[in-house]
């Protein structure tokens, strides 16, 4: 697919004057080599195969950066479900794996590194629980390291276990973090149908599907659709509203597939895919909820916030993927609360509440995303947002997540202060009425009839 000098120049404006960025470069690393019963040659395995394999990567970033002017904010590393890599290892304490991750990631200068994860939808492993025992305290003790937990699928259903031990996780790692505004809760996601190849913290890890090492690709640009669809008369249809989305959502995502072909390349490494999803920042006219706004809502969360959130996304895809010949991982268009600084406005203005954040979900990408709730939410009641959020993805056959941070000493109208790009997150109210029967029934929630494709 050749890409014209025009195409650059177009490009090159909307980074100077709309904030498009490449979100992330992400390789993805293949960790099965370095299984090994012993903890010490274990760990050292994982250190070595890391900065061996991904010593390149921020070189190679930066260089892309300075030759075509397009931004790479984001250098990461995804590594394969540490559950896995594990499994020979027969020690309890998988703290070392943490430590050793996090020091292959601060020598190689990436910002995350995604994959101390597991993956529990059919059931819990051994080698699972070590991981998911340990994941509060490895969040906790690294800085770099992210960490993640499947625990629902189409063909599976719903790991109800599962669901409740992660409610219980995810307030142990905003406890052991409460002194750092409980930051640990925000590199922790649970899933349903989570994919093998997304480019994005803090739920990327390397599938068993994968080459060895592979360059993913996250664009962004809600500022560039922002400014396309301004524009657009408010008289314009939403035809005409649709065509100008998948026009620009063919163009951000050309620089995308310029980057991870040529990042590909240089590194010696497969090229995966582009993840085309309009990821947000805290920057003002970066914002997915201004786009929705320019469709025509008042403010989002407001009526009408879903079907304009539906149209965008579908558009986003239809224009993205003929851009590039591999469009992948969760592509579409991101909502988290404390990026988006219109998301932030609409929650602290209460146009946007957690129940319509979990509607809006029916229709985009990634889920229930960078939430704070009040620190003395139930556990029960976080589990049943987990389990709402895991039954739209498995009834829907999509991708779906939870990255909620409980706010331990904080209430609603209080405000978490994360920086750069977690942003801030205004503490937001949470449905009491839970009950406590619901999360402890465990058990396992039947996989839908619509999961019979054979």
């Amino acid at each position: 697919m050749a890409i014209t000098p025009e195409e650059v120049f177009e490009t090159l404006d909307m980074v100077s004057q709309q904030n498009l960025d490449i979100r992330t470069l992400t390789m993805g690393i293949n960790l099965l080599p370095c299984a090994s019963s012993d903890m010490g040659r274990l760990c050292t395995k994982i250190y070595d195969r890391i900065c061996a394999t991904a010593e390149g990567l921020v070189p190679t970033a930066e260089a892309l950066e300075r030759e075509y002017g397009i931004p790479i904010i984001n250098k990461r590393v995804s590594v394969t479900p540490i559950a896995n890599v594990v499994a020979a290892c027969p020690d309890r304490d998988l703290l070392p794996v943490a430590r050793a991750l996090d020091r292959a990631a601060e020598s190689l200068g990436v910002d995350y590194l995604g994959g101390f994860s597991a993956l529990v939808h059919k059931g819990i492993g051994e080698s699972d629980r070590r991981v998911i025992e340990d994941i509060p305290r490895a969040l906790a003790e690294t800085d770099r390291v992210c960490a993640s937990v499947n625990v629902a699928t189409l063909r599976a259903g719903i790991n109800m276990d599962a669901v409740l031990l992660m409610a219980e996780k995810v307030f142990e790692a905003a406890e052991l973090t409460r002194d750092r505004q409980c930051v640990g809760a925000s590199k922790l996601v649970v899933f349903s149908n989570m994919v093998e190849d997304s480019p994005f913290m803090a739920g990327a890890v390397h599938g068993q599907g994968e080459a060895d090492a592979v360059i993913n690709v996250g664009v962004s640009g809600p500022g560039v659709m922002a400014a396309a669809l301004e524009q657009l008369p408010d008289s314009a249809d939403l035809t005409v509203v649709a065509e100008r989305i998948k026009q620009t959502a063919f163009k951000i995502t050309r620089a995308g597939e310029l980057m991870s072909r040529e990042a590909a390349r240089r590194l010696g490494v497969a090229k995966g895919i582009v993840d085309l999803s309009l990821a947000p920042t805290p920057a003002i006219g970066d914002s997915v909820a201004r786009i929705l706004e320019i469709i025509g809502v008042g403010e989002t969360g407001g009526p009408g916030t879903t079907c304009a959130l539906a149209l965008l996304n579908d558009a986003v895809k239809k224009g993205g993927v003929m851009a590039s010949s591999s469009v992948g991982g969760l592509s579409g268009a991101f909502i988290p609360v404390s990026e988006d600084a219109g998301m932030i406005r609409a929650a602290e203005d209460g146009a946007l509440s957690i129940e319509k954040l979990e509607a809006m979900t029916c229709v985009c990408s990634v889920g229930l995303d960078m939430i704070a709730i009040p620190g003395d939410t139930s556990v029960e009641a976080l589990a049943g947002i987990i389990a709402d959020e895991m039954a739209i993805g498995v009834i829907n056959n999509k991708t779906t997540a939870v990255r909620i941070i409980p706010a331990i000493g904080y209430g609603p109208g209080d405000v978490l202060h994360f920086g750069g790009l977690f942003g801030e997150a205004p503490v937001m109210a949470v449905n009491p009425h839970a009950g406590t029967v619901l999360a402890h029934r465990g058990g396992h929630f039947p996989a839908p009839l619509n999961s019979l494709k054979n």
